[in-house]
């Protein structure tokens, strides 16, 4: 295959460096309280993000300058890896409890999340299949069907970590990578109807999970039980107004909002900068969004579009859902804003995905 290399799309690159700023920013002024009285240390938290962004910056720097046809060779055993992890961290001594989830593996406060490397070796590895000139995904049984058994799978080991956010992100933007190769919207849809049903059988098999939707249809029901984390951040954005408080000068940090440096971060961005600030940060994502696109119509095969397509609905499936939790448009999951919020795994684990993103557009036409 004949292909040109040239130069990295300056918006995709201009935009990740932007939101990275901003999340570090935003990382020390929504965790500051909660560092200084949990560690002593108000830079606790910004200090280990710029460890982690440093990592990942390295890392995006390695995978936007090596040819993205390298990655196909790793597409088998990465997702080999990646369910090994998944079937190590549910094992009682070896899987970390955090957050009432069984979902890291690691020693102390360091760990790494599996799921979080379930989504973008899920993402390589249906590029990889689904862009085989040979294969046509139109057929219900020998196409469609065995690409969603797979995606099902790694959804159903993450679901019994229990991390609902980071399988839906996974199932969402493999869907789409589905949809996209070319799968027939009658299938889908049927299938979609059983996909309904299951899922209100998993928020039935959990009643946290019944209450996270009771309290999204009506939070001031328990305001201070499965209601608290929604009606926390809507005092945070409502006070913003247009311009915000003021970097630095949220009331809601101060042990309002739980854990405001992750989930909750763009409840504190909205109160300190307003609407104004969010609606940058949101038109920064759009501009990734994109321009992402833009590229994997651009490719000259069909494994790097798909590689775009995934690592861009995977990014657009998070930054949907975060927000819509944040503002009270859905139920809470538990989902980082990508570049934004603070997490080692999903910001490395970001970083080097969108420093492959880079690297499909170097080659589009």
């Amino acid at each position: 295959m004949n292909k040109s290399r040239h130069a990295p799309d300056i918006w995709i690159l201009m935009v990740i460096l932007s939101l990275l700023a901003i999340g570090m920013v935003m990382v020390y002024s929504a965790g500051s309280v909660l560092g200084f009285r949990n560690y002593g240390d108000s830079f606790y938290f910004v200090k280990r993000q710029l460890l982690f962004a440093g990592l990942g910056l390295g890392a995006m720097f390695v995978t936007a300058n090596t040819d993205y046809l390298v990655l196909k060779k790793f597409a088998r055993p990465a997702l080999i890896v990646c369910f090994i992890l998944l079937v190590m961290v549910l094992i009682p001594g070896i899987g970390v409890v955090r957050g009432g989830a069984r979902s890291w593996l690691g020693i102390s406060s360091f760990g790494i999340q599996p799921s979080e490397f379930m989504k973008m070796g899920m993402i390589l590895y249906l590029a990889n299949w689904l862009g085989k000139e040979d294969y046509d995904i139109s057929a219900f049984t020998r196409g469609l069907l065995p690409p969603l058994a797979l995606i099902g799978s790694a959804f159903a080991l993450i679901m019994l970590q229990p991390d609902l956010g980071t399988g839906t992100v996974m199932f969402g933007a493999a869907l789409m990578m589905v949809f996209t190769a070319g799968a027939r919207m009658k299938h889908l849809l049927s299938l979609g109807a059983l996909g309904v049903a299951g899922f209100a059988a998993l928020v039935a098999a959990a009643p946290y999970r019944l209450q996270r939707i009771t309290a999204f249809l009506d939070p001031w029901s328990d305001p201070l039980g499965a209601g608290y984390q929604i009606i926390q951040s809507l005092y945070a954005i409502g006070p913003g107004g247009l311009g915000g408080l003021g970097l630095g000068m949220s009331r809601q940090k101060y042990s309002y909002v739980p854990e405001p440096q992750t989930d909750f971060i763009f409840s504190i961005l909205a109160e300190e900068l307003g609407f104004i600030g969010g609606l940058m940060v949101l038109l920064l994502f759009l501009i990734l969004i994109w321009r992402g696109m833009k590229v994997a119509m651009s490719l000259p095969d069909r494994f790097g579009s798909y590689l775009a397509v995934g690592i861009v609905c995977m990014v657009a499936v998070q930054v949907v859902i975060n927000i819509g939790v944040v503002i009270g448009l859905m139920p809470v999951t538990g989902i980082t804003l990508p570049l934004i919020s603070y997490g080692g795994s999903s910001l490395t684990l970001m970083l080097t995905a969108l420093g492959i993103l880079l690297n499909l557009s170097r080659y589009a036409r």
